[in-house]
């Protein structure tokens, strides 16, 4: 059994283990339980590993007897939206606290990526092939079998979204005209999702003003993603901002070396450039 962890220095040991460890295997509600409990020091998280087990247990009984992957998702929507009462939080959508799972949890309701987090967990808890998408400025999520596949919108109850609802939605999202594209529906990896999830929370914090919690997200997403040059030049760009140009430099420096992706190590390098030649 896995013991309590509360200290930030487990916490953070937790996210390095998600930075190390390959994409596919990435337990996506653990992982997201360990960038709450970053934000929230001292909390013990069994409680909440405890109600991600019965939610799974649950839905066991709920799908049994179902076939069709319409009963899979009728199955998932029961136990999550119905018997626990999880929604989308509409009211207070840009509250910081829809993107912390822990809170979510505690709250039943949150973001649609935090309530995608936990529709994927309850779905490969029963060996179902499910995952994020690319889908824009909404995160839905794709649960699909050898013969069909389910585009599901956890915020909006679990609600299955055809061809037409899609394009529908992509309009209302960025504008009229807009196309759906394949890739707005393609199955996304588990590090795009955490990322995807603290984004959320670190551009609320950059829009009120809050640069040092806008920072302590960066690093979270520095750790779970070590090999990703974004989110190590957006934080030495907010280091830059705050007046720390040496430490902004050095997470470079320090980046430009470790990383093994060249790309990464290229798109670093010319950001580290810019910031050394405003030292002079």
């Amino acid at each position: 059994m896995m013991h309590s962890v509360t200290t930030a220095l487990d916490v953070e040991e937790a996210l390095r283990r998600v930075g190390r460890e390959d994409d596919s295997r990435i337990d996506l509600a653990e992982a997201a339980l360990m960038l709450a409990a970053f934000d929230r020091p001292g909390v013990s998280v069994d409680a909440y590993r405890d109600h991600l087990g019965r939610l799974a247990v649950e839905t066991v009984e709920a799908v049994r007897g179902a076939d069709s992957l319409e009963e899979k998702v009728d199955a998932v929507n029961a136990v999550l939206f119905e018997r626990h009462g999880y929604q989308g939080d509409s009211e207070t959508y840009d509250d910081m606290q829809n993107a912390n799972l822990l809170r979510v949890i505690d709250r039943r309701k949150g973001l649609p990526v935090a309530l995608g987090i936990l529709y994927i967990h309850v779905a490969r808890s029963q060996g179902w092939r499910c995952n994020g998408t690319n889908f824009p400025a909404h995160f839905l999520v794709r649960l699909e079998s050898d013969e069909a596949v389910s585009m599901v919108d956890p915020f909006n109850g679990g609600q299955e979204l055809d061809r037409d609802a899609l394009e529908r939605r992509l309009e209302s999202l960025i504008g009229e005209g807009a196309k759906l594209e394949p890739a707005h529906c393609a199955a996304v990896g588990n590090r795009v999702v955490l990322i995807r999830l603290q984004n959320n929370i670190k551009l609320r914090a950059i829009q009120g003003g809050d640069l040092a919690r806008a920072a302590k997200i960066l690093h979270t997403m520095v750790l779970i993603a070590p090999n990703q040059a974004a989110p190590r030049c957006e934080l030495a760009a907010l280091r830059a901002r705050q007046g720390e140009m040496k430490a902004a430099i050095r997470l470079l420096e320090d980046f430009v070396v470790e990383t093994a992706d060249q790309r990464a190590r290229d798109s670093a390098t010319a950001y580290l450039a810019k910031l050394r030649s405003r030292l002079h």
